[in-house]
């Protein structure tokens, strides 16, 4: 499985950003699918993750009210809209994936461990 995210940039803050993260797998739909960031000099951390069926959605507080995740199982795609965006969302952006049956497909995987595979990630910056 390969995962690609795109559409990060540089950004005022108070402005927007969506970023996308394609796969390269037959049956998206199977998918849970994270996205995580880390600032430098920081760990890691989770954003906002999506069931595979597209049903169930979460968010990490500090992003709550203003980033927003969905998919597009026909287009392989999943979505992170951000806005109101603040210079403490800058960070290096990684969507990350995780095959999941069919019983599961309400799931969402709120830690990082759970993943399998990840993509390369895309650079969000926020300038003051």
């Amino acid at each position: 499985v390969q995962l690609q995210a795109s559409g990060g940039g540089l950004v005022q803050a108070g402005g927007s950003l969506r970023l996308s993260c394609a796969a390269s797998v037959l049956d998206f739909d199977s998918y849970a699918v994270g996205w995580f960031r880390q600032a430098p000099g920081k760990e890691r951390e989770g954003v906002s993750y999506i069931s595979s069926s597209g049903s169930s959605t979460y968010y990490v507080d500090s992003v709550k009210g203003r980033f927003t995740i969905s998919r597009d199982n026909a287009k392989n795609t999943v979505y992170l809209q951000m806005g109101s965006l603040k210079p403490e969302d800058t960070a290096f952006y990684y969507c990350s994936a995780k095959r999941i049956t069919s019983a599961y497909s309400e799931r969402v995987y709120r830690h990082d461990y759970y993943y399998d595979y990840w993509g390369q990630g895309t650079q969000v910056t926020v300038s003051s």
